[in-house]
């Protein structure tokens, strides 16, 4: 996944979407367009056979990690499709602990001259092609 996403949806966008099983106040929603890794954020859980809404820390701590979490300072939150299954770090988490985070877009760094890491990237951001505003999965929950 990327380093920064947006979360522009309504409680009954996401509620519709994922079909979840409880209703939550839509007061509480507020837009984000800067989700860093740490932050607190939306979450689409199964449990009990049904798809629940919870805030949780953008990232993984995994099981056997023992000391502070102030002393994690890897990246915890992206891994690659390729080797999500593979990589110890990610592969017991990957296999029982899954959730969805529904993001309404999401930033990549582009540097103009990539010959030149010295000049500052520029973020650019993708949403839906459709205008929709949560990016779809396109498959089960869960």
């Amino acid at each position: 996944m990327c380093g920064r996403f947006t979360d522009m949806y309504t409680w009954e966008q996401l509620w519709q979407l994922y079909m979840l099983s409880v209703s939550f106040p839509q007061s509480n929603m507020q837009p984000n367009y800067n989700h860093g890794p740490t932050d607190p954020t939306t979450t689409i859980l199964l449990r009990d056979g049904k798809r629940v809404f919870e805030r949780m820390r953008w990232g993984l701590i995994p099981q056997w990690w023992s000391k502070p979490l102030k002393e994690l300072r890897l990246a915890t939150f992206n891994a690659r499709a390729e080797t999500v299954d593979t990589r110890p770090f990610f592969r017991d988490a990957f296999k029982r602990n899954r959730c969805l985070i529904p993001v309404s877009g999401y930033y990549e760094w582009h540097y103009d001259e990539p010959e030149n890491k010295k000049k500052k990237p520029q973020p650019r951001y993708f949403t839906a092609r459709d205008g929709s505003p949560i990016l779809n999965h396109r498959g089960p929950v869960g």
